[in-house]
Parts: C-alpha cells; structure tokens; sequence
C-alpha cells in the first residue's frame, strides 16, 4: 500500500488551511509498503510522549522489527527532549528528531506510521491530519472526544484508505479473557444474553481548576487545541517526565471522564460480545435520580441493552442460562460449569492477535482490518459519549446512529460537538 499525494503542504498546515484541506484517494509519492518492509522499517512519528506513549509504549516501538521511529511531537520541552534522547541512544544514532507542533512533520515522505498518544481532545484532529498525508493510524482510546468527531473520522478513513488501529489492547492481551468471554457469549452459552452490566468510573465534569502561573518550556495554547482557553493548572498537564496518568481525564472539556477513560475498553468488551461493532444503540436513558454517577441504560434495535452499573472495571453479561464476570484480573460465570466446558471446534472464534501494536503492523499492506479498526473505536467511544449526555439531557433519548444525531431533542444534539472550536483548530473538511 503506498501513500497518497494532495497531503497539505507543511506551510498550508501551519496556516490553518488543513480545516479543509481534502482526503482524496490519489496514490502518494512517498516510499510505498513494499520498500518499507523490502527495507524491514516503515518511518514512524510519535504525536503526544506523555505517561502512555512514551513512558508505557516506547520500548515497544523501539524494538519493533517493521517500524522505526523517526520523530516525536510533544509540547512538553522536556518530555519531548528526554524521549528524543532515549530514542536516539536506542539506536545509535541521531535518527529521531523532536519538535514542538506535529503539524510540520505531515510533508515528510519517510514517515508511513503516526502513533497518536495526545490527550483525548487531542486524538481525532492529528488523525485525520496523519490519513490526509497517507499515514497508516494508531490511535489511543478512548478514539474521540465526541460524537461529531466519531462521524468524521470513520468518513477520513473510508476517504482515505489506511489502516487505523485503536488502542484497545483488551481485544488483542489480557491472556485472553475478554475474548474468551465474548466468544461463550457469542457462542451462546449464556443462553439468549440480552443484558451487559458495565464498570467503569465516573462520567465527566467541567473544569473547575484554578488558574496557575504557566511555567516555561510548555506550550499550553497547543495543548489546549481546540478546547475553550483557560489558565494552565498541572493537573491537566504536568510538566516533564511524570509516572502518573493526567487527570485531564476527568473534565469534558477535554476528555469524558474515567467512565470514557476505563469504558473505551470495558464498553467495548460488551459491544464485541453483543457482535455490535458497527451498530449503535437507538434509546438512552439517564438515571431518573438526577444526582446520581451510574444508570445510563443503552438499548440498541433488537433490545439487547447495555448499564452503565455501580462495582468494579469489568463486564456482567447477564443471560437465561447464567452470567459471565470478566476483568483484568479475572473471568468467571454462575453457574461455574459454563466456563468449565471447553467451545467445540465448530463454535465461532474471534479475532485473536496476541499483540496489538504487532496487529497493527501487520495489515498495512494487506486488504486485512486490525482487530479495533476506526468504526469499532469510534462506535465504541461513541457508547461513552451516549452516556456522558444521558447525564446531563434528561429524559429518553433516540439515537440515529446512520446520522449520528438525536431524533428527540436538540438539548443533546447541541452537545454533539464542542459548542465552538478554537479557531486554527476546526475539525478539517472531507471532500
């Protein structure tokens, strides 16, 4: 697969034209697949090198046989300049280059991979920049920050033509038991399974922080992007290398809490096993106590339903003929016998690649989809955002998931998008 040529120019891009800069299908003249792995490396950029991409991801970009990392956008001076070192010690050499805005990097034509790690807000903009410059796409969840930028980015890949992987590494790892479970469910072992109780964390909330003086080697107007500016606070984005996760995660202005943060991987699970990657539910209702953090129920066309539930990070599949738990740490079903009998070798098996990142790799230049491709992600990312409104539009709520809009009430529809983008950071225009 090679790339395409109508990227936007770097001058273009640093002038805001890329808001509508088209997505056309022509071929790129940058190295094509074949050279690549002819070459055994395909070029790399690392967009974002915080706490996930660079200190949890980047030995295994190092160390992958097909893909070299060439470069690293990041704000952060100092993150970007620990982890351009770290990088070019691994190799031997000044092979990797740092800058501050990932935008110049879209007309280098030894670049085929952009790994997207950026704070949430932060995900759907640089992907669909990346596919425009004919970039293959890996992109952290949860995939988007809402529902507007779902529907876009699944048009920017089907335009475009890459491969786009999410980084719902719960489909591919975990030894195993998300996929186990999924694969009794599907296989019906739990009889008719109509219900999926989900944990994962609280919805979002406003940003309430104060105000701190903004320290130097930061650019904080890029990091906000296209969420409203406010004053720098280090909860949002702490300086240098850190070990710990940001808790911008929490606010919806940039991201849609840890119930989008932790239910991009256990929503999920349950879309996987109710087989509705490329669905979305029609009804959502919010609790009817208007105080309360869990309830959301989805309903998707046929009444299969997933809960938004009170407990662990995990799945509940709930059916007539038992219930399957699955988390991180465990699997287990009531009664205990369903799981203890093995799926025959005629039962459906899913999609099981041992290695996310590997996955990934692997389908570029194939007509193959990786296991969480760009629908999957976003309809997944989705689920979070339906249950975000669901608790602040109350009432039941019809969903059109063709449209991507709400039939029944425009209080939820006004909230489909940021109520206004920064200007230089629009959502770019598909042609």
């Amino acid at each position: 697969m090679s790339k395409q040529s109508n990227h936007p120019t770097r001058r273009q891009v640093l002038a805001g034209l890329t808001a509508t800069a088209a997505l056309g299908p022509t071929m790129l003249t940058g190295r094509s697949w074949a050279q690549a792995t002819a070459n055994n490396q395909m070029g790399a950029v690392l967009i974002g090198a915080g706490k996930r991409g660079g200190d949890r991801m980047l030995n295994q970009f190092l160390k992958h046989s097909k893909m070299k990392l060439l470069a690293i956008a990041e704000v952060d001076t100092d993150r970007r300049n620990h982890y351009v070192a770290r990088t070019n010690k691994h190799y031997g050499g000044d092979v990797c280059v740092g800058v501050n805005d990932y935008r110049e990097l879209l007309d280098r034509k030894d670049l085929d991979i952009a790994l997207v790690f950026t704070p949430d807000h932060w995900h759907t903009i640089p992907a669909m920049h990346a596919m425009a410059a004919g970039m293959h796409v890996y992109a952290e969840k949860p995939l988007t920050l809402n529902l507007r930028e779902s529907q876009v980015l699944i048009e920017a890949q089907k335009k475009a033509g890459v491969t786009f992987q999410t980084g719902s590494q719960q489909r591919s790892e975990m030894n195993g038991k998300f996929i186990k479970a999924c694969e009794y469910v599907v296989n019906g072992r739990l009889g008719e399974c109509e219900l999926a109780e989900v944990g994962c964390g609280d919805p979002s909330v406003p940003c309430d922080l104060p105000t701190e003086d903004k320290p130097e080697g930061l650019d904080w107007d890029l990091w906000q992007g296209p969420a409203p500016a406010r004053g720098y606070n280090p909860v949002l984005s702490p300086r240098g290398v850190h070990k710990n996760y940001p808790m911008y995660r929490k606010y919806e202005e940039y991201a849609g809490g840890i119930l989008a943060d932790f239910g991009a991987h256990m929503f999920d699970i349950a879309q996987w096993g109710f087989q509705k990657d490329r669905e979305s539910p029609v009804t959502i209702t919010g609790p009817e106590d208007a105080n309360a953090k869990r309830g959301a129920k989805m309903v998707y066309a046929d009444g299969k339903t997933m809960v938004h539930a009170p407990g662990g990070f995990g799945v509940k599949f709930i059916g007539d003929k038992g219930t399957i738990w699955v988390d991180r740490g465990k699997i287990k079903s009531e009664p205990a016998s369903i799981l203890e009998e093995p799926l025959a070798d005629s039962d459906k098996r899913l999609h099981t690649p041992q290695n996310h990142l590997n996955n990934f790799v692997d389908c570029i230049g194939t007509d193959k989809q990786p296991v969480c491709d760009v629908e999957v992600g976003s309809r997944t990312a989705a689920l979070c955002h339906l249950a975000n409104i669901s608790y602040d539009v109350k009432g039941e709520l019809k969903f059109d998931g063709d449209a991507w809009k709400f039939t029944n009430s425009e209080a939820a529809n006004a909230k489909l998008d940021y109520a206004e983008r920064r200007k230089g950071f629009e959502l770019p225009k598909i042609d």
